[in-house]
């Protein structure tokens, strides 16, 4: 289980220090992943004023970088909310993000804090799973440009499946499947394999010509396979080769989900930015159990920051 990071005084850390407990105008829950970052923005009491986007800022990314995405998604927040922007010191934050399960990432996240008065860090599997079905018991797998699975128990454990990180991991997510059809077309321009549109699109997108091809292999990230993905939806329905992509990934979403809840007792969810668009691809059973979120990662984090202001 991932535990919830802190920085900054807890009113009443303040208070048995004998100093002034900061003064919290508003809270933001924060998404960050490998593709981009959301955020809601509350009042006080939890009211949702307004979200905002911005890039990634998955900590894979780097940890100043993920600080600036996640300041530029507060900014648009604020405009979106016609709100002046306060000072950081009026705000608690926190932030579900990839790469909090490394402690070291995490460490480095937290010493960088701009100023927010309170900072909580968890997993975005963990403010997905929390969003999803508002605290309460289930499953989640959140299937976006990485993938995980995470299960909250009746006795109030967790446990995490899958997201051991890119490239060794994240499987059925947006950068898994590009992987697979960049991998498709280095085998069609070898000669490998037979030639079709599926392949032209992927050739197109990767450059157009075998030197352009190496060069953006020689850039490619999560975020860059990933976005190869949607080529892979497209061309679905007549490629015979783009459908079995598909339904590996299916079946990868089905592993996860028998290990997280082998009982299949728990409602489970689907969440991200693939999972409706996987949905078809899911194998009939699994189909039928999958439930719709009652809410995403975002305020789930949301969620995260109110019980721990409550309970302080």
């Amino acid at each position: 289980m991932t535990q919830v990071k802190t920085t900054a005084k807890t009113a009443a850390q303040a208070k048995t220090c004998g100093e002034a407990a900061p003064v919290i105008a508003y809270l933001i829950g924060v998404d960050g992943g490998g593709t981009g970052t959301r955020v809601v923005l509350a009042d006080r009491q939890g009211k949702p004023l307004a979200r905002g986007t911005a890039g990634p800022s998955a900590l894979a990314h780097g940890r100043p970088q993920a600080w600036e995405a996640i300041l530029q998604a507060i900014t648009d927040a604020f405009a979106q909310a016609h709100l002046a922007h306060p000072a950081l010191s009026d705000i608690a934050i926190a932030c579900g993000l990839s790469g909090v399960n490394n402690a070291q990432w995490a460490d480095e996240l937290k010493a960088l804090n701009p100023g927010f008065a309170l900072l909580l860090t968890e997993t975005d599997a963990g403010t997905t799973l929390i969003g999803a079905h508002q605290g309460a018991p289930g499953a989640v797998i959140a299937l976006g440009t990485g993938s995980v699975g995470e299960v909250l128990q009746s006795n109030g454990q967790r446990r995490e499946v899958g997201g051991w990180g890119f490239p060794v991991s994240d499987e059925a997510s947006g950068a898994w499947i590009g992987m697979r059809a960049v991998n498709y077309l280095q085998r069609v321009l070898d000669g490998r394999a037979t030639s079709s549109r599926f392949a032209d699109a992927i050739y197109a997108h990767c450059g157009g010509d075998k030197d352009t091809v190496f060069r953006w292999l020689a850039q490619a990230n999560q975020t860059r396979y990933a976005e190869v993905a949607p080529i892979v939806f497209q061309h679905a329905e007549e490629s015979v080769v783009a459908r079995s992509m598909l339904l590996d990934a299916g079946r990868e979403v089905e592993m996860i989900a028998d290990a997280l809840d082998p009982t299949h007792t728990l409602p489970l969810a689907l969440c991200g930015g693939l999972a409706a668009a996987l949905l078809p691809f899911l194998p009939d059973g699994l189909r039928q159990r999958v439930r719709t979120p009652l809410g995403d990662s975002a305020s789930g984090a949301l969620i995260l920051l109110q019980q721990h202001l409550r309970s302080t």
